[in-house]
This record gives structure tokens, sequence and C-alpha cells, in this order.
């Protein structure tokens, strides 16, 4: 087998730059006064790498190192108890197991290894004990879904890099009730809505920005193009003004009013960021909001059944009527 020149040599064989600096730290704390070549030696990297971990631990984690030039090394001004490690608190510990149980609906996609990479890290940075009891947490918190989306991972895997390397992909999409067709698209952004996945891309052949469904997509695979996703692209300022995730031309002044008995529940949530909410005789209230679009807001004011009263607009008014008529033939 040959030999491996020396760079490569060094590549494998260094020391990652934490525990470069704790055996740094470890030398200062032994008054061993070492230099740059001596260490350079030991970890087996250049002298550049040395003084750059002394100048991030001086810099940066502010430890009083300085070089001694009787001494010809360096060494601690003041007195270091310990090497800098991770400050985290008992609620950033809770925040991030409540993070980890969220995303466990992920696992298999190409956000579960860097995902479980970052805890691992945060984890080994961590003092060996903690007050708090991590399998009590286990215990306590869960994350449900009602309907679960049935997602093909490869699929969503292979959105999430076209996204992140901004490359053209050719999808076989199926829209409810129609054919697959094919679709030539350009990845601008994957977004987790309300616990469902959608993909904002533009379509070429509608020349236009589409949101897809990767529940929808049958088939994907990149044709081998990347291209420049445009400045002014902002997922904020498309979905503003809708109820969900599809964006409008319109602009509808929506007032809804609902019964005492469902007043208490809309009153636990901020439905949209334009909603004015005031209370009602009787108990009730009166939802008014600024949309873009109907199609979103009448499923959802279907779905509180009688104690949901539109008031405006007419369209709103007819296409909710409509829908309660056809469910009355059904």
């Amino acid at each position: 087998m040959r030999r491996l020149n020396d760079s490569k040599r060094r590549s494998l064989l260094s020391r990652p730059p934490l525990e470069r600096m704790l055996r740094i730290h470890q030398a200062l704390q032994a008054g061993a006064f070492p230099n740059a070549s001596r260490l350079a030696r030991e970890a087996e990297v250049s002298t550049k790498t040395i003084h750059r971990d002394i100048e991030f631990m001086r810099d940066r984690l502010n430890l009083p190192v300085a070089f001694d030039f009787s001494r010809n090394g360096f060494r601690y001004t003041a007195e270091v108890s310990a090497f800098p490690t991770m400050q985290i608190t008992e609620g950033e510990i809770f925040a991030l197991v409540v993070a980890e149980k969220a995303l466990q609906q992920y696992r298999g996609t190409s956000f579960e290894k860097p995902l479980l990479s970052a805890i691992k890290k945060m984890e080994q940075a961590l003092p060996d004990t903690i007050s708090l009891n991590l399998a009590d947490l286990e215990r306590t918190i869960s994350f449900r879904t009602r309907a679960e989306p049935i997602l093909n991972l490869e699929i969503l895997d292979t959105l999430a890099k076209a996204v992140a390397q901004r490359q053209q992909l050719e999808l076989q999409y199926r829209k409810p009730g129609q054919p697959a067709e094919k679709r030539l698209v350009e990845a601008y952004h994957l977004a987790n809505i309300n616990g469902e996945w959608y993909l904002f891309a533009y379509d070429h052949a509608r020349k236009d920005l589409r949101t897809f469904v990767p529940a929808r997509i049958q088939s994907v695979k990149p044709t081998g193009k990347t291209f420049e996703r445009p400045q002014k692209f902002s997922l904020e300022k498309r979905l503003r003004d809708s109820f969900g995730v599809h964006a409008g031309e319109g602009e509808f002044e929506v007032v809804i009013r609902f019964s005492a008995r469902a007043a208490d529940y809309i009153r636990e949530k901020k439905w949209h960021p334009s909603q004015v909410l005031r209370d009602w005789k009787g108990g009730g209230a009166e939802l008014k909001m600024k949309l873009s679009s109907l199609a979103e807001v009448q499923r959802w004011v279907l779905s509180w059944g009688g104690d949901a009263k539109v008031l405006r607009p007419r369209e709103l008014v007819a296409a909710v009527k409509r829908a309660a008529e056809e469910i009355l033939r059904a």
C-alpha cells in the first residue's frame, strides 16, 4: 500500500479544534510554557493552526493567554479554573428535547443526520452531571397529529437537497382528481406549515411561482441544471395575506361571527396576522381578516358547522351556502 504524503497524513491524524484547544489549555495550566512549534508537532498540524487556536482562545473564549518571551512559550496571565464549555440552562435543554421530539416524524429524511449530529455535539459539551432528569422529561412530553402526512422520504430528501443546492427538477405531479403530468420547476423553498410540507417552486410551463404538495409528487429527478433564486422572493411576503399556503391576487375583507359555544376556541389562537377580534352579544365573537384568497377560509368556516356565520364578503357567503347545500343533498 502506498504511503500517504505528509499533508494527507496530517489531515487524517489532526485532532478536532476543540480537542487541540483543550490540550493547549492543559499545557498552559501545567505551567509548561509550550510554544507553537511544540504544540504543532504534538497535534500534527501547522504552527499557523496553533496560532489560530490560541487567538480563538484569547479573543473568543476570553482566556488570559499571553506569550512569555523570557520562557519562549505561552502562559496564562491569570488563574483559569476550567476550560470554558457550552453553558446551557435547564430551560434550553427542555426546549432542545421538545424540538427533537417534534422532528421525530421526519426520521429518515435529510434533516435527521444534521439534527442528531448537532445534538451529539451539544451533549459532548455539557458537564457530566446536570440537574434536569431527561428520563422524566421523555415521559412528560409527546407530539401527536390527527392526520399524519404520508410522505415518500426519498422524494422529500431530494426536494430538500434541490432547494439547498438550487437544482432544477423534473416532477411527475398529480393534482387531486387529475392524471399526473410532467412539471419542470426550480425549487425555491421547502416549508412545513401547520404540520404539512409544501414546495414553493417556479413552474416553467406556467411561468409563475407555484405551490406543490410533496405527497402528490410521484417521481422527481434533477435535470443537472442549477438556477439563481430571485432576491425578491420572500415566502413571508407571499403568504402574508393568505389563510394558509394559497396566495391569491384578490383583496377580501372577511367577517365571520361565531357562537358563544365556539367563541372561546377562537379567542385561544391567532388565526391570521391581520385579524381583529371583538366580543359579540351573548358571549359570541366576531373575527375580521384581510385575505387574498377565499379557498382555504371557506373550508375552515365549514369545519365549524353551525357555530360560524359568514357576514362578508358576498362571494364567501355564497360559497359556504353552496357547500352546505351539497352536504345536505349527499
